[in-house]
């Protein structure tokens, strides 16, 4: 959103003078502040080359499939939004070259900073399909602070990109306003980003997200498996959906082999149609998290994504344990069971494909179970006993 695109109208203003960070891309030579003095010139001289004018017919960055214009509208759209993320250590407002963030190092003895970058996968494809993007940029920041805050971290800030085939300024509107919810939701600043167009490399109607999120932990409190020991509790916190993981195998089981259609329900008395139920944004959990690291002693904590939890859980586990999970524990949504029944899917692959209603685990000591959950409910989270840290082989089993 804030950077220059080497291929996008953040070149000659754009998302890289919609926000604190402006950076130049790895495409044509110019970055922002060649392309702004470029368009300055035209405007001086009279030559309209935002509109697609040329000398004697020449080609103009528009011809090329970039429309600066476009891009100023966009940026116009989103400064409210952006900047309604924004904390007080914030410095400065949008149109710098780099997004500015005060440190306030009083606070900590030995911070350490913690960073994740991570994207949306082909749950952009769904809400390319249905024409629905203000909420998958939820998903983005979710998929990101998520990650950071499992090392025991408080999300700072945030930055984006966006990726476009063609520019539309209501759809990156709607875009960055999922982005900036989740970042009020993460309690996060969105300080920076890119916005790019890339004609010939993506279709109209094409884009992709990432994220990338900077968090602070003090270092002596760290979470790892260091601090995981025999007996320990595994709480489960419950996710309404797929979050934004398993979508190579929903959408080719839901879409092209049962032939189902977004606009149709769901599932058999559905009363939302499956197009809502695979958009479902992804809960962020940092919130309820940071209130359980200010209430008791968390060992670990897994982000249950790509790989379900046989591939998440196992992370946080020394040698010598194991993860033993009572399935029977909570109930899977809905979703599941049909993606299962219409791919003939096997019990093993679901669980290393999808979080299968369990996006977070939290491992505490047995004392500190009880005022665990009571703290997650209270954060809104109907956090579940889910199973036990065993003797083992550091492996995930169910019981």
């Amino acid at each position: 959103m804030t950077g220059s695109s080497s291929e996008g109208p953040a070149e000659a203003m754009g998302e890289g003078e919609a926000m604190p960070v402006a950076g130049t891309g790895p495409g044509d030579a110019a970055g922002a502040g060649d392309a702004g003095d470029a368009a300055g010139r035209d405007r001086r001289s009279g030559t309209d080359r935002r509109a697609g004018a040329g000398d004697a017919g020449g080609e103009t960055y528009r011809s090329a499939g970039v429309d600066i214009t476009a891009g100023e509208e966009a940026v116009e759209r989103i400064k409210a939004k952006v900047r309604s993320t924004f904390r007080p250590e914030v410095i400065g407002d949008i149109g710098g070259f780099g997004g500015l963030f005060s440190f306030v190092g009083h606070r900590y003895r030995h911070p350490v900073l913690v960073s994740s970058t991570d994207g949306v996968g082909t749950k952009a494809l769904v809400a390319q399909a249905a024409g629905r993007f203000d909420t998958i940029g939820i998903d983005l920041v979710a998929m990101c602070v998520d990650d950071i805050v499992c090392a025991g971290a408080e999300p700072l800030f945030f930055l984006d990109y966006i990726a476009v085939g063609k520019l539309d300024p209501a759809h990156i509107e709607q875009l960055v306003e999922g982005v900036a919810e989740g970042c009020r939701q993460a309690g996060c600043a969105l300080i920076g980003g890119e916005m790019a167009e890339h004609p010939g490399a993506m279709e109209p109607g094409e884009f992709d997200l990432v994220g990338f999120a900077v968090g602070v932990v003090e270092r002596d409190l760290m979470l790892g498996p260091d601090r995981v020991r025999p007996g320990d509790v595994l709480i489960g916190i419950p996710s309404p959906g797929l979050r934004s993981n398993g979508y190579s195998l929903a959408r080719r089981v839901m879409l092209d082999r049962a032939g189902l259609p977004l606009d149709g329900p769901a599932f058999p008395g559905a009363r939302h149609d499956l197009a809502e139920e695979l958009l479902e944004p992804s809960v962020i959990y940092a919130p309820a998290v940071r209130a359980l690291l200010d209430a008791v002693d968390v060992h670990a904590i897994a982000h249950i994504t790509g790989g379900g939890m046989p591939g998440n859980l196992p992370r946080v586990l020394p040698k010598g344990v194991d993860a033993v999970v009572d399935e029977s524990t909570w109930e899977a949504p809905r979703i599941f069971g049909e993606i299962q029944r219409h791919g003939g899917i096997s019990d093993d692959e679901m669980r290393g494909v999808f979080n299968l209603g369990i996006g977070m685990v939290v491992v505490v000591a047995e004392d500190d179970a009880y005022t665990a959950l009571d703290v997650l409910r209270a954060a809104g989270r109907r956090a579940v006993r889910i199973g036990a840290v065993e003797r083992g082989r550091g492996t995930l089993r169910y019981s």
